[in-house]
């Protein structure tokens, strides 16, 4: 028994010495991205950009798509979701692989800004120091604005206001709901999911954000249908 505890306090002990690694090492990522360029700098220039589309410039609905399918708890958690993350562990084990980060809105715009795409543990440790930063100093309405205006949508379009040109040759107040419903789904994998692909897994795609629209009660599954049937 006492050699059992032996081990157990051992391998404890490894555990703590690789988390309080994998932490410091992750901090360190995040300070030296300040340090190149500062949060408010870095708001800045995006907010400088010509193509810089308002908040209040959006859709209603397409705003709604975006956080149902992306984060349906963004206007509850500081930054960084504790529920989501322990799905994304459980599912993560469950394949034997880092599958799903269990990311929010916040976490995705500090990817899209300051980190690359890689999948490594201590990048993810430096997006939820950015997030908590990002969130102690900006609105939720000026994050999710800045998310909509950095975010991929594939065929080379950045930001909302490209993609709707792009895509659908208008501004993006004027995307209907069908357009906007299908859009929101796109930056979750944009090389699959691009408008001009014809594989038909866009179209799948918004089936999973209206999906998501009615599992939280932001349109009704009849209005989901009504949509569907657009084009």
């Amino acid at each position: 028994m006492k050699i059992f505890k032996r081990i157990v306090g051992v391998i404890l002990i490894i555990i703590s010495l690789i988390c309080i690694y994998l932490i410091g090492t992750g901090y360190s990522i995040y300070r030296q991205a300040l340090k190149e360029q500062s949060l408010e700098q870095k708001v800045n220039e995006i907010r400088e950009k010509y193509d810089y589309t308002k908040i209040n410039e959006v859709p209603d609905i397409y705003k709604k798509a975006v956080i149902a399918v992306e984060d349906h708890r963004f206007y509850k958690h500081k930054g960084v979701d504790p529920i989501s993350i322990g799905r994304a562990i459980v599912r993560d084990i469950s394949a034997m692989s880092f599958v799903e980060g269990g990311s929010t809105l916040t976490q995705q715009l500090c990817k899209n800004i300051y980190f690359t795409q890689e999948k490594k543990i201590t990048r993810k440790i430096a997006e939820v120091f950015m997030a908590w930063n990002l969130e102690k100093h900006y609105e939720k309405d000026e994050i999710l604005e800045m998310y909509i205006n950095t975010a991929y949508y594939g065929s080379g379009y950045y930001g909302i206001k490209q993609a709707a040109k792009g895509y659908f040759g208008k501004e993006p107040k004027d995307m209907n709901e069908y357009e906007c419903t299908i859009l929101a789904g796109v930056p979750n994998a944009p090389s699959v999911y691009a408008l001009n692909n014809k594989n038909g897994l866009a179209k799948q795609r918004q089936k999973q954000v209206l999906n998501s629209m009615v599992a939280i009660n932001y349109i009704s599954q009849e209005k989901s249908n009504e949509i569907l049937a657009m084009q």
